[in-house]
């Protein structure tokens, strides 16, 4: 009985040994091959900087606040606006350093998985900040903008943007050992075969670049492209130019339309032309027409809404002898190229000449008319069946009348 007690208390003890090794082992390995503790520590530091990275980057922020309005500038403000997003990556940055030495993945010569990792993050926050910063910097320079007009500049940093995009994707596959030199000559090929299938696309780019470098049109101004589009232009793309018309309904026009076709740009005109045919009764007489054409002249001269030669030329004039009228025609241009002005100034001009024509010269506006003459001595026309009909009733009723007048003289005879 005491032989089992002693069987039963050693298979005990070994037990409880056996499964703490289990346990030692299982806390010293569970973690993804390593210490559970370790990883528990590591988790904890990583959440500890996801939850103080908002309040690290509002410190960080109001401290370089402070610096940039010491600063007549507003580039230093627009910038450290840009790169705020950025900045939340410094606390992330710092708690997963942390984390990789306490997980041990620094490696042996501090050039391990968790170093590459931290590396990756820092080119990342770097390359982010400085895609950010682009566009403030870009829209501070007026005199870029003013010489190269501010689509061109926009597009301009797009493509930096792009570019800084490229080289941080590239640094960070330098910094895990990923040779780019073969990725950059195997797009290249990429680059090659695309092309010759997206030759379309390259032409409305190439012909973005001359629109923008003829500056032909810009953002808000009204164009029209015959045949194609008219409208408002909103926003000039790599391949296409978005144009709203008057309906307001959108079109996208290929760059390459824009830049093949006659474009006309009616927001850059100086002036407003004014063209109308004014047609009067040919009763008019000729110091009617005279007085007419004086006035209407000296109401244009004398108002100031209109421009005057030597500047555009301005004239009215007996013009044709009309189907119906007698035709001045009246060539004006209106300072103003508002569209509603321009409307207003006609209308004022519409009342005046109205005014002229009927109250001042006595006269009236011709209007589409017919006039049909009648000749009551004309020769009526006879059908040939009908006049053959009549000349052979006649003859009968001549015949007739021989014949009567014969036998009244032989009865008078007797």
């Amino acid at each position: 009985m005491s032989a089992a007690n002693g069987e039963a208390g050693i298979f005990s003890v070994q037990s409880i040994e056996d499964l703490w090794a289990l346990v030692v082992e299982a806390w010293d390995t569970s973690f993804l091959g390593m210490n559970v503790g370790d990883g528990l520590m590591a988790v904890g530091v990583l959440l500890v900087a996801f939850l103080f990275r908002g309040l690290f980057s509002r410190l960080l922020k109001v401290v370089l606040k402070r610096q940039v309005e010491r600063t007549e500038t507003l580039l230093d403000d627009k910038v450290l606006h840009a790169v705020s997003p950025p900045l939340k990556l410094v606390p992330v940055i710092a708690g997963v350093y942390i984390a990789v030495l306490v997980l041990g993945l620094d490696g042996p010569d501090g050039a391990g998985a968790g170093v590459k990792l931290v590396q990756s993050l820092i080119v990342i926050a770097l390359f982010w900040a400085l895609y950010n910063a682009v566009m403030p910097v870009s829209h501070l320079l007026h005199g870029l903008r003013e010489l190269l007009t501010p689509v061109l500049v926009d597009w301009l940093a797009k493509a930096l943007r792009i570019l800084f995009l490229i080289v941080g994707a590239g640094a960070v596959l330098q910094v895990w050992g990923i040779p780019v030199a073969p990725i950059v000559a195997g797009l290249g090929l990429f680059g090659v075969a695309v092309g010759l299938g997206a030759q379309d696309l390259f032409k409305n780019l190439i012909a973005g670049l001359l629109i923008l470098t003829e500056k032909r049109f810009v953002p808000g101004e009204w164009i029209l492209v015959d045949g194609v589009v008219e409208g408002h232009v909103e926003k000039i793309n790599f391949r296409s130019t978005l144009v709203r018309r008057f309906d307001k309904s959108p079109v996208y026009v290929p760059n390459s339309f824009l830049a093949d076709n006659a474009v006309t740009n009616f927001t850059r005109m100086t002036h407003r032309r004014i063209k109308w045919y004014i047609g009067v009764e040919y009763k008019t007489t000729v110091d009617q027409l005279k007085y007419i054409r004086d006035h209407v002249m000296a109401y244009i001269e004398a108002n100031e809404e209109f421009a005057q030669a030597p500047e555009v030329s301005t004239f009215m004039r007996v013009d044709s002898f009309g189907a119906s009228s007698i035709d001045f025609l009246l060539y004006a241009f209106t300072r103003s190229t508002s569209w509603l002005e321009w409307l207003r100034i006609k209308e004022e001009l519409a009342f005046e000449i109205k005014r002229i024509v009927e109250e001042g010269a006595g006269t009236a506006f011709a209007f589409p008319s017919t006039t049909i003459y009648m000749d009551d001595g004309s020769e009526v026309f006879v059908p040939p069946q009908v006049r053959e009909h009549s000349a052979a009733k006649t003859a009968a009723i001549e015949d007739q009348r021989a014949g009567g007048e014969s036998d009244a003289g032989e009865d008078g005879g007797r």
